[in-house]
């Protein structure tokens, strides 16, 4: 079977965890860890947010997150308060040594990004961007997905 004609979905995933795997091997290097980067990444932009859209941010269950987070918080990375509003609901924030991780671990994720770019060209990477545009409307319009979430405008927003 010739490489044109593997499974798409199957390339992509594979291709995914693979390049997630060297990433988060990346970020290990300077005491990360692929959910630590997309914790703080969250929190610096939108600081104070509910633990259950972090869970939806970083793409993983609510007791996934939880483990994370009391790792975090051990480590002094973050801090969780009860709403005020609701004694169910966690708020997170970003303390000072968060802030310092995280830009130790933006460093390295530029770093890595960087590498990634070098291997294609500028025209190779509108290219890889565009047909992963359309393979991402194809599959919603073929399954929709579970709601995700993503950061724009300083705000984590779910998508659904």
């Amino acid at each position: 079977m010739t490489s044109s004609q593997r499974p798409i979905g199957f390339v992509l995933v594979q291709t995914a965890r693979q390049i997630a795997r060297a990433f988060e091997s990346f970020l290990f290097e300077r005491e990360g860890s692929l959910s630590t980067w997309l914790v703080l990444l969250a929190l610096r932009a939108q600081d104070g947010c509910f633990q259950s859209n972090l869970a939806a941010f970083v793409g993983v269950q609510g007791p996934t997150l939880t483990h994370h987070l009391n790792g975090m918080e051990a480590e002094g990375l973050i801090k969780r308060v009860r709403s005020t509003n609701d004694r169910r609901v966690h708020v997170v924030s970003i303390t000072s040594a968060g802030r310092r991780r995280f830009l130790k671990l933006r460093r390295r994720a530029k770093k890595f990004d960087t590498e990634l770019r070098n291997a294609l060209t500028a025209e190779e990477m509108i290219l890889l961007c565009h047909c992963l545009d359309r393979l991402a409307e194809a599959s919603s319009r073929i399954q929709p997905a579970v709601p995700l979430a993503s950061v724009r405008h300083g705000k984590i927003h779910l998508k659904g």
